[in-house]
């Protein structure tokens, strides 16, 4: 008999959205960096996990958690 288990997902994807609902783009996190598609493209920008945290440590924000 043979075992069955979960595979764990390798991404997860995010639709992102203007006031009126409406489908802007999409994002994609994966364990190696982040994907981004506008609405209807065929095509994914991506950068890699460190190039993502150095672009943020520089420009982003700081939030509270």
């Amino acid at each position: 008999m043979s075992v069955k288990s979960f595979r764990p997902k390798t991404f997860e994807d995010f639709e992102i959205v203007d006031e009126q609902e409406k489908v802007v783009g999409h994002i994609r996190v994966k364990p190696s960096g982040v994907l981004w598609a506008p609405t209807n493209a065929k095509t994914w920008y991506g950068v890699s996990l460190e190039e993502f945290a150095t672009h943020l440590e520089k420009y982003g924000k700081k939030q509270k958690k």
